[in-house]
């Protein structure tokens, strides 16, 4: 299996443009700019595409894991934080923290902490990266009434 991204750059670092797509069609020609990475300028960037990435991947790892060990998720909120930093004269990914809330009946705090940390491991983005990876899990109560999508970010 293969998917594909295709970015292009038009132009300098600091006075050019890009756009960046996705074959499925999910992302179609995004702007991203010197001044949407390193001065928060609407538009995209690499890192908030890592973090997406990350987010998205975990949520469905952890999916896995509980239903792997019998437990049937209500609902999982995953935001993934990832940290460019100035390292020298280099810019690095050097962190990604990934923040879960999740509804999941019948399962314990130490149960849930180990099926985590378990997915954090083993979610293939999470093995892609090399970068250290941190998670903090929020087991919340889970509800009789029907599941409601949770606000978006």
């Amino acid at each position: 299996m293969q998917r594909q991204a295709r970015a292009i750059w038009r132009g300098s670092i600091k006075e050019g443009k890009g756009d960046v797509s996705t074959l499925s069609g999910a992302l179609k020609n995004i702007p991203y700019s010197f001044q949407t990475r390193f001065e928060n300028q609407p538009g995209s960037n690499p890192e908030e595409l890592i973090a997406a990435a990350h987010a998205s991947c975990f949520a469905m790892a952890t999916s896995a894991a509980l239903s792997k060990q019998g437990f049937e998720p209500e609902s999982l909120d995953v935001t993934a934080t990832v940290s460019l930093q100035k390292d020298k004269d280099t810019w690095t990914v050097g962190s990604s923290h990934l923040h879960l809330k999740a509804h999941v009946t019948n399962v314990t705090q130490g149960q849930f902490q180990e099926i985590a940390e378990d997915a954090k491991k083993n979610c293939p983005i999470s093995r892609l990266l090399n970068a250290e990876i941190t998670l903090q899990a929020d087991l919340e109560e889970a509800s009789s009434r029907p599941w409601a999508p949770p606000p978006p970010v």
